[in-house]
């Protein structure tokens, strides 16, 4: 069950964020800006890279590394394959992870370590066996965590994850708000300097601008009417989230809503890319989950029956590809099932800012549910 009342009720808000998820996505742009300056100060800035590697690969453990691979992947488009090394093991724990570089992996491959833990003798033995290969590596982990003597003996470069004092005192949320920019942010500075995608100094200045403006729209002291995060939570209360996107930046971020939602408040959610998403779901919304699938039963017991679990679409949009777009026949197969939809579109910008826009009003909502709901 999701508290609504709690929405409009910051300090109850406060109360219930034991884990401090708000705070993380209020500070999305703070850690941004330290991010960059990490990166500085670690001297990726004066790197003078001999050409683009061949390929790029990236390992991690769980929704953090996912959300980097995928973003990186998004944001580098044709330029570059980026590839994500998924890791095996008994159990998620870090000492149980393994990571192995494919066969072809050599030296005019980067390997590219994103992990906000750092403890992972898993990662420790990839980053040996990509020195070995002649793999360059790069780093970004808690400072003075065990992977930095690996990375440094192997010849690498390390980054310190920008962490706030308060994260020391427990193990990160791999999907918490701050997590993913301050992993994400010295990679994109990274591979600026290679040349695989576009994040100069002023871009990355924007998207902190950006996150900034999001935290003022949707932090816990601004009502539920007027703030689209809590609106977005108040919407999907007893609901299944079906997130369609549309646009290229908008995938990730839907992928990445689904995760946030799984992980922090333990709901589930599905998501689709348009057009494929009216092919795949049609049957879905048309069935038990459609708003009209629960009968008005005479006899049902409605004070101890749990009320039908629906769908409701979650519509996540960026600029689609030439100029043709799928939106109108989602609304119409929806609506037309019975099915509530919402939407957001981010304001005009590059494609790093529109990006970084979806990502942090969906981890706000995905926050406030987690919040609402007790998890």
């Amino acid at each position: 069950m999701l508290d609504e009342s709690l929405l409009e009720d910051p300090e109850a808000l406060a109360r219930a964020d034991r884990r401090a998820l708000l705070r993380g996505a209020a500070e999305a742009g703070a850690r941004v800006r330290t991010a960059v300056r990490f990166a500085a100060e670690a001297g990726v800035n004066e790197l003078k890279p001999d050409g683009r590697p061949r390929a790029v690969l990236i390992a991690g453990p769980g929704t953090a590394s996912v959300g980097v691979a995928e973003l990186l992947d998004t944001l580098a488009g044709v330029s570059c394959p980026v590839t994500r090394i998924h890791p095996t093991g008994v159990a998620p724990a870090a000492g149980a992870l393994r990571w192995e570089l494919p066969g072809w992996a050599g030296p005019v491959d980067l390997l590219l370590i994103a992990t906000p833990d750092g403890t992972e003798p898993g990662l420790s033995i990839l980053v040996d066996q990509a020195y070995r290969r002649g793999c360059t590596v790069v780093a970004v982990a808690p400072a003075r965590s065990p992977i930095t003597d690996a990375v440094t003996g192997a010849h690498g470069l390390f980054v310190p994850m920008a962490t706030a004092p308060y994260e020391q005192e427990e193990p990160l949320t791999a999907s918490a708000p701050g997590v993913l920019w301050a992993l994400l942010t010295p990679l994109l500075v990274l591979l600026d300097r290679t040349g695989l995608l576009s994040a100069p100094p002023d871009a990355l200045e924007r998207v902190a601008d950006r996150l900034d403006r999001v935290a003022e729209r949707c932090g816990p002291a601004i009502a539920t009417y007027g703030n689209p995060a809590k609106n977005l939570a108040a919407e999907l209360a007893e609901s299944l989230p079906v997130i369609w996107t549309e646009g290229v930046s908008a995938a990730p971020a839907g992928r990445r809503f689904a995760a946030a939602l799984a992980e922090l408040a333990g709901r589930p959610a599905l998501t689709a890319q348009l057009p494929e998403a009216l092919a795949s779901h049609n049957i879905l919304l048309s069935g038990a989950l459609a708003a009209g699938a629960d009968p008005d039963d005479f006899f049902r017991d409605r004070v101890e029956e749990a009320q039908a679990l629906h769908a409701r679409v979650v519509l996540l949009r960026d600029r689609p590809i030439g100029g043709l777009s799928a939106a109108p026949a989602a609304r119409e197969l929806a609506l037309g099932h019975g099915t509530a939809i919402s939407e957001l579109e981010p304001e005009d910008g590059d494609e790093l800012e529109t990006l970084a826009e979806l990502i942090a009003i969906t981890d706000f909502a995905a926050v406030y549910v987690a919040l609402a709901s007790g998890a």
